[in-house]
């Protein structure tokens, strides 16, 4: 695999191999020769890295990869296909790809169209053929988040100098207010369910039983399988674009409020999100956040976030849950983390990454709130945390049940 060169002393960038047609190159002036997949053209982004083994087509139709480009550490990449199935959203947040090997050909039942041919219709930009482990260690060793520039030109032919000057000026993710580029333009019903084999998505409106509880979904960047745990616990969803005022959310009567996740700087979207979500807590309604929502719903509560070196990013990452002590494995997606030192004193710390000792969880003590960082809808990764949306359910129940 071809190494990250430097440009030399002279300010001169080292020849390009003559195979080479794509590039990475860092705001360090590190320069990446590959391959190129997808669409031609460039993206800038926040160079990160995730270590899931299956879900690449979930994981780049993930909202919260806003502003990101996805290096995957799992290097046979393609060979499930892609399918209209497999998607979180309908318009593709992530800016960009990065690969070890060339993509798979597809082998799967499921598979509709080549992962190459998806990347294109996506407007996606990617390379392959790098050193993706060289690269993670780059980004794991690096003092702060590492952006670039990944290039696709057939003819090969790439201004490396202004690539870098482009990778440089990218400001980053810190400051950055990225919901307004993946929430919902106006509110809308959801009534899909989880997907059975041989039959895709259930259609809970089709079903007789008439839904036991409203849930109102604030959706900051929500990932559609999100949705569809919701829907399945017998909930009827209605989903509310970020900036809905509580006035609007108070109207639709709902017996419990979600907080989706989402991308961006937490302290960037709290400036509007966050007199909501205060005020959601003051009404006493069942409030129940996940990534992004974990974080603005903290800082509803007065704590504080910070950005992270790396971030969490895969399907694999053990979470303890310090009351009971059970550990779950979760699938994860966020650059930013909850300060849990500065929580108020009637909430708590309630889960933990084994990984880092970061925080992942919190409830306030006495009122029907809580929140994880993780994705429990998990999308992929393992069903671990599925109970959450239920402990959600019982919320609301209790609270109907008090008012009765």
């Amino acid at each position: 695999m071809p190494e990250p060169t430097l440009k030399t002393a002279s300010g001169h960038y080292p020849q390009k191999p003559a195979a080479a047609n794509a590039v990475l190159v860092l705001s360090d002036g590190s320069v990446f020769w590959g391959r190129g997949i997808g669409k031609e053209g460039d993206a800038v982004g926040e160079i990160c890295f995730n270590t899931s083994m299956t879900g690449y087509q979930e994981i780049l139709t993930d909202p919260s990869y806003a502003g990101q480009i996805i290096t995957f550490t799992f290097p046979h990449v393609g060979n499930i296909g892609t399918n209209p199935e497999d998607i979180e959203t309908q318009k593709v947040a992530a800016r960009g790809l990065i690969l070890r090997e060339d993509i798979t050909q597809p082998s799967n039942f499921r598979s509709t169209k080549h992962l190459q041919a998806w990347l294109e219709l996506n407007n996606l930009v990617g390379l392959c053929g790098i050193d993706t482990r060289a690269l993670t260690h780059r980004i794991r060793d690096a003092k702060e988040a590492v952006n670039g520039v990944v290039a696709h030109n057939k003819k090969g032919v790439f201004d490396i100098a202004a690539l870098t000057k482009k990778a440089k000026d990218f400001a980053g993710l810190d400051g950055m207010d990225l919901v307004p580029e993946v929430t919902c333009k106006q509110r809308y019903s959801w009534d899909e369910g989880k997907w059975v084999l041989g039959s895709g998505y259930e259609k809970m409106g089709q079903k007789q039983t008439k839904p036991q509880f409203h849930v109102v979904a604030i959706d900051y960047g929500a990932k559609l399988n999100i949705l569809r745990c919701l829907a399945a616990t017998g909930s009827k969803v209605t989903v509310v674009p970020a900036t809905t005022s509580y006035e609007d959310i108070a109207a639709l009567k709902p017996d419990g409020v979600f907080l989706s996740n989402g991308p961006g700087d937490p302290s960037a979207t709290g400036k509007y999100a966050v007199p909501v979500i205060q005020k959601i807590i003051d009404s006493g309604v069942p409030l129940f956040g996940i990534c992004l929502g974990h974080q603005l719903l903290s800082l509803a509560l007065g704590a504080k976030t910070k950005k992270m070196k790396t971030g969490h990013r895969g399907a694999n990452h053990p979470v303890k849950d310090l009351k009971t002590g059970k550990v779950e494995i979760t699938s994860q997606n966020h650059g930013f983390v909850v300060m849990p030192e500065t929580l108020p004193a009637y909430a708590e710390e309630t889960h933990i990454s084994l990984f880092d000792g970061t925080n992942e969880g919190m409830r306030v003590k006495n009122a029907p709130v809580f929140s994880v960082q993780y994705h429990p809808e998990a999308s992929p990764g393992p069903e671990d945390s599925h109970h959450l949306f239920e402990r959600f359910v019982e919320l609301m129940r209790a609270k109907l049940t008090k008012a009765a």
